[in-house]
């Protein structure tokens, strides 16, 4: 049995950067409330953060379009995506309804799906 989140897998890297997207969001969100309305105001958690929430996007983004392509995404999963992408914790939103709706393949999926392409399914 796999985890949810192994990174051999398109939906496990998918699921991965997903939620890095969401973490980086919050961390986002926390340095503009110290930018503009904290006490003291810094500007270091948006410098931070945001450098760090573009590269996510970013890893965000392709990680979707592999995952689309790997899944048969039709439109609506593709602008959904594309949305929860953009949308401040839309990245979790998108994943659940996701995984609820066997966009990720299914919840149990062969043993043969999961394994590394260099590795033969056992027979044990």
């Amino acid at each position: 049995m796999t985890s949810t989140f192994d990174i051999r897998s398109t939906a496990g890297r998918f699921r991965l950067v997903a939620l890095a997207e969401a973490v980086s969001w919050v961390g986002l969100l926390v340095g503009m409330y110290f930018k503009y309305l904290g006490s003291p105001r810094t500007e270091i958690g948006v410098k931070v953060f945001g450098m760090a929430h573009g590269l996510v996007f970013i890893a965000f983004v392709v990680t979707a379009l592999l995952a689309g392509i790997a899944y048969s995404w039709g439109v609506a999963a593709w602008l959904l995506a594309l949305l929860g992408s953009i949308v401040p914790l839309g990245s979790v939103i998108f994943l659940i309804w996701a995984d609820r709706t066997a966009k990720l393949g299914a919840a149990g999926a062969s043993e043969a799906s999961s394994q590394p392409l260099d590795s033969a399914p056992s027979t044990t």
